[in-house]
């Protein structure tokens, strides 16, 4: 059997994510604002294609910056402080769509339903192409959410920490993202180059 630590995780590196940032700005599509905003969201937040169509608008504290997250798979809901950045292109967004807002739903497809699975992956495809992010099998809308948890972990978050971000309910599921990367494995380099402890 297959086990968690056994599984090859696709995320984005630190450069990449960034490059995606990017592209979805420089592009300047029509829905690039409101795209910025799901994808920062997702990115900050760890959220899966299909739980970004659950947002709604009464899901976001403005005055303080705060989203709830209602999680699926079994997962636990948390409310996840946003960054600035994030902050920022969900406010725009909202400012810019607010007469376009006909039912609670934050993230809406043209004919008013929630924004699909199909539609995130699509976009995901199109945004790292024009990223440069040459490996395909990164292009998948839940790379985002692998994404989010390995940056997280080489932030010195520790496991519990990042099974409350994530909303696992078990730390068994948080456990493939400490595998070691190459930046955890420097830091483990130089903490036994620091002690120079063995023979």
């Amino acid at each position: 059997m297959e086990r968690n630590s056994d599984r090859k995780i696709k995320y984005l590196t630190q450069e990449e994510a960034k490059n995606l940032f990017s592209a979805i700005t420089s592009l300047n599509s029509i829905h690039a604002v409101r795209d910025l905003a799901i994808f920062r969201i997702a990115y900050r937040c760890g959220l899966r294609a299909s739980e970004i169509g659950l947002i709604k608008l009464e899901d976001y504290n403005a005055s303080k910056g705060e989203l709830y997250c209602k999680r699926l798979k079994g997962s636990s809901n948390n409310t996840i402080r946003l960054d600035s950045k994030t902050k920022n292109a969900l406010d725009k967004y909202i400012s810019e769509s607010a007469p376009l807002f006909n039912s609670e739903i934050l993230f809406k497809s043209q004919k008013d339903k929630p924004i699909s699975r199909q539609t995130l992956d699509y976009l995901m495809k199109k945004y790292c192409s024009y990223a440069n992010v040459h490996d395909k099998s990164k292009h998948h809308f839940h790379s985002i959410k692998h994404t989010t948890a390995v940056h997280l972990a080489e932030s010195d978050m520790d496991i519990k920490e990042l099974q409350w971000w994530l909303g696992h309910k078990s730390v068994t599921n948080t456990e493939i993202y400490f595998q070691f990367t190459t930046r955890q494995q420097e830091k483990m380099y130089s903490k036994l180059e620091e002690k120079s402890e063995m023979v």
